[in-house]
C-alpha cells in the first residue's frame, strides 16, 4: 500500500525534473598535432628539385607508375598528400596553352562544391610564373598550384586528404600543409 502511494509521487518528480532548457553538448573536433617544420631537399630523379618537409615521405604517384615524373608527399601523420604532375612542353602535344586550360578546367570541376575560388598570380625567387589556386567549401582539394617557366616545363601540386572529417576540422592541416607548398613553390627549380 505504501509504495503505491510512492509510485504516483516518484512519477510526478521525474516527470516534473525533466526541462526544456537542456541543449546538446557540440560535437568535438579531431586533434590535430602539428610536427615540427623542417625542410629537405628532393633527391629523387625527377626534372626539378625543391625544398620539401622532413614530415613528408616521397613516393612515386600509384596513379600512374609508368610517369617516373609524378610524385606525392605523403604526410601519414596528418592524412594529408601533395599530388605533383610534371609536363614537358611542346612534346606530345603538351604546348603551355592546352596544359593550362586543361589546369584551369580541372580546378573549375570543383565549383559545384566550392564556396569560392580565390586564384592569385606569383613570381617564383628563380623567375618562374605560377598560379596558386585556394578552394574553400566542403571540396577535395584545398589548395593547388601550377608553376612554369613558359617555354618547357611545367609542374602542377593539388593538395588532397584521405578522410571523410570536414574541412573547417581539418583547417589547422590544410594551414600547416599549404605553408610548406608554399616553401616548395619558392624552392622549385626546374633542371636544365
Amino acid at each position: 500500500m505504501i509504495i503505491r502511494n510512492f509510485i504516483p509521487l516518484i512519477l510526478l518528480f521525474i516527470l516534473g525534473s525533466c526541462g526544456s532548457d537542456y541543449l546538446p553538448k557540440p560535437k568535438g573536433y579531431n586533434r590535430i598535432d602539428l610536427p615540427e617544420r623542417g625542410f629537405t631537399a628532393l633527391t629523387d630523379d625527377v626534372p626539378y628539385s625543391f625544398e620539401h618537409s622532413v614530415n613528408a615521405i616521397v613516393e612515386q604517384d600509384s596513379f600512374n607508375l609508368a610517369d617516373k615524373t609524378r610524385i606525392n608527399l605523403n604526410y601519414q601523420s596528418l592524412g594529408g598528400k601533395i599530388h605533383l604532375t610534371y609536363f614537358a612542353l611542346d612534346t606530345e602535344g603538351k604546348d603551355i596553352k592546352t596544359v593550362i586550360n586543361d589546369v584551369i578546367n580541372l580546378t573549375a570541376k570543383h565549383q559545384i562544391k566550392a564556396y569560392g575560388i580565390e586564384e592569385s598570380m606569383m613570381v617564383t625567387p628563380k623567375g618562374y610564373t605560377g598560379v596558386v589556386a585556394e578552394l574553400s567549401g566542403e571540396v577535395p582539394t584545398q589548395f593547388q598550384f601550377f608553376v612554369t617557366d613558359s617555354t618547357k616545363n611545367f609542374l602542377r601540386g593539388a593538395l588532397y586528404f584521405n578522410t571523410a572529417m570536414k574541412n573547417d576540422s581539418l583547417a589547422p592541416a590544410i594551414e600547416y600543409i599549404k605553408e610548406d607548398m608554399i616553401h616548395l613553390i619558392n624552392t622549385l627549380e626546374f633542371k636544365k
